[in-house]
């Protein structure tokens, strides 16, 4: 296992460990994160900020690994959140959207920049569409 993979294992552990102070110290501090929701996100204490509303919406969150690559200074992951949504999630606009009860089983890709331990640049991709759907929070077709 590289150095790139090392980080983004601990940086998948310490996440969902709900760790926040032991997550700033795995971002540089000029890190970027991209998101599919905020677009993006600049610095880590606003990443940390950021990812701890959505852990904090999902309490019960864990991830389920799918594949693990990496090349280079570069680690990808492929898997699926899973979580209940018992506290208040928000949105794109700002606003929060209040807890649904229902349970969401989302696939997710994370690839992540590595720089001497650090992680410079992290981008999230996950389907915004499905996730609003599992959530029950679509208009009825």
């Amino acid at each position: 296992m590289g150095h790139a993979r090392d980080t983004m294992n601990r940086l998948t552990e310490t996440l969902f460990s709900r760790d926040m102070d032991a997550l700033k110290e795995l971002y540089a501090a000029d890190a970027v994160l991209e998101t599919p929701d905020q677009g993006q996100v600049r610095g880590r204490d606003a990443i940390v900020a950021y990812v701890g509303e959505f852990i904090a919406a999902f309490p019960d969150a864990s991830y389920e690994t799918a594949y693990e690559h990496e090349s280079g200074d570069d680690a990808i992951d492929e898997g699926f959140f899973v979580g209940t949504h018992t506290g208040p999630l928000v949105g794109p606009d700002g606003e929060s959207i209040a807890p649904t009860g229902k349970s969401v089983r989302m696939r997710a890709c994370d690839v992540a920049s590595i720089r001497d331990g650090l992680v410079t640049n992290h981008r999230f991709y996950f389907d915004q569409m499905d996730f609003l759907e599992q959530l029950g929070l679509l208009p009825d077709q």
